[in-house]
């Protein structure tokens, strides 16, 4: 994986430290990182009316989540070593090409069978394009690692609340139109990628597949990286069983209660993860964090027969969700003596596994058990990953994590909790 190449004289920002002057390649990514990130809430207002017109059991429509989420793990794989041989902006611009064919592949679908597989191929595409973005505003971005990371995730926060609101408001056409209207926003952002993020040819050593199984040797990583499997497990619990735990509402009803959820997890992920890390230290946090929505899973589990309460542990998850996306990403990026893609590499290829199980297993579990089993599997999934880290901690403070070339002090500092 290159890094983009530094911004020139005439477009490097002032030296102020403001998270907002950034050079246009940064923000060109950003953009995209928004459209991309659609995909990933576009169908929950859409989930109940795909099962019903195309008469799927809701563990069956899950399988979109699964596909997806699966296909993009394994690719992380390879995500580093395709980068590191074609370059940064050719790897971005390949990765949206294939999510604008098989988004409006699964528009054009008759089955759940058909959506399933090119939910796949849409995940392949968002492989490439997301742990690449990630990478490339961090190399590109004017100021810290941990600035970087705020970007990347306003972008996934943003993209992640407008995806539902998209999808509800189109959903009300036709469930096809989510889709169609997603493949042509990413024909706008391949535009803009191409247009405005300058050529990255690729530079220095071209990685190997393994190398993301060689990163996880080191401890550190392993242990976020094992977290974050059953972190996300929690996450997508929330996305997949959300909108079958709102039996009565519409579709655009649906996509209104993920928008807020969304613009909370933008703003906690901006605005309150920076203020949290700086009070008590990246590992606590992330632990307090993964508590609080086991606890929020516990509401979704004992109050799921109240729309009310519902609405309101879905809305109030995206706090908890946007927090610590943040604050784990940014962990991942100190945790191992690495390259970042390589790292990043590593960890998707954990944290994506827990998102392709946790939707099947809990919408099977709510067909099978009870319309409360899904949040009482979420809830006790994240319960693990929080002890996990609880009990690795003393590995984590005991020792500085070796920061890859280009992270900060301040970045690795952090991490380990020390708040000299």
């Amino acid at each position: 994986m290159t890094s983009a190449p530094a911004p020139t004289s005439a477009e490097q920002p002032p030296a102020s430290g403001s998270i907002l002057r950034q050079p246009r390649a940064v923000w060109a990514v950003a953009f995209a990182c928004v459209i991309a990130f659609m995909g990933i809430g576009l169908v929950d207002p859409i989930l109940k009316d795909i099962a019903t017109q195309l008469q799927a059991t809701p563990s069956q429509v899950s399988l979109m989540f699964t596909s997806y989420m699966a296909v993009m793990g394994v690719a992380m794989l390879v995500t580093g070593a395709v980068s590191s041989r074609i370059g940064a902006k050719r790897t971005l611009l390949a990765g949206l090409a294939l999510i604008i064919v098989f988004a409006g592949l699964a528009g054009a679908s008759d089955t759940v069978g058909q959506i399933v597989g090119f939910r796949a191929g849409w995940g392949l595409g968002n492989a490439l394009f997301v742990a690449t973005a990630l990478s490339t505003i961090v190399s590109a971005a004017a100021g810290s690692t941990a600035q970087a990371v705020i970007l990347f995730e306003a972008a996934l926060g943003i993209g992640i609340a407008s995806g539902p609101l998209l999808g509800g408001l189109l959903g009300e056409q036709s469930w096809r139109a989510p889709f169609l209207g997603v493949s042509a926003l990413m024909l706008v952002a391949l535009v803009a990628t191409s247009i405005f993020l300058p050529a990255t040819p690729p530079t220095g050593r071209r990685t190997s597949p393994l190398d993301p199984f060689r990163a996880l040797r080191h401890r550190p990583l392993l242990l976020i990286g094992v977290t974050s499997i059953f972190y996300n497990i929690g996450f997508f619990t929330i996305l997949a069983a959300g909108p079958f735990a709102l039996p009565d509402a519409g579709i655009r009803e649906i996509g209104w209660v993920f928008f807020a959820w969304g613009l909370l997890l933008a703003a906690t992920s901006v605005f309150v993860a920076p203020l949290l890390q700086r009070a008590v230290g990246t590992v606590p946090a992330i632990i307090a964090m993964l508590a609080l929505f086991a606890a929020d899973h516990a509401v979704l589990a004992l109050f799921t027969s109240h729309p009310a309460v519902v609405v309101a542990a879905i809305v109030a998850s995206g706090a908890f969700i946007g927090i610590n996306n943040t604050l784990i990403t940014e962990a991942v990026m100190g945790a191992a003596p690495v390259e970042r893609p390589v790292a990043s590499a590593a960890y998707s290829f954990l944290r994506f596994t827990g998102g392709a199980v946790g939707p099947f297993l809990a919408l099977k579990l709510g067909e099978d058990v009870s319309r409360h089993a899904p949040f009482v599997f979420g809830a006790g999934a994240v319960l693990v990953g929080a002890v996990l880290l609880g009990v690795g901690r003393r590995s984590l403070m005991g020792r500085t994590p070796h920061a890859p070339a280009g992270s900060t002090a301040e970045a690795a500092a952090v991490l380990v909790g020390d708040q000299a």
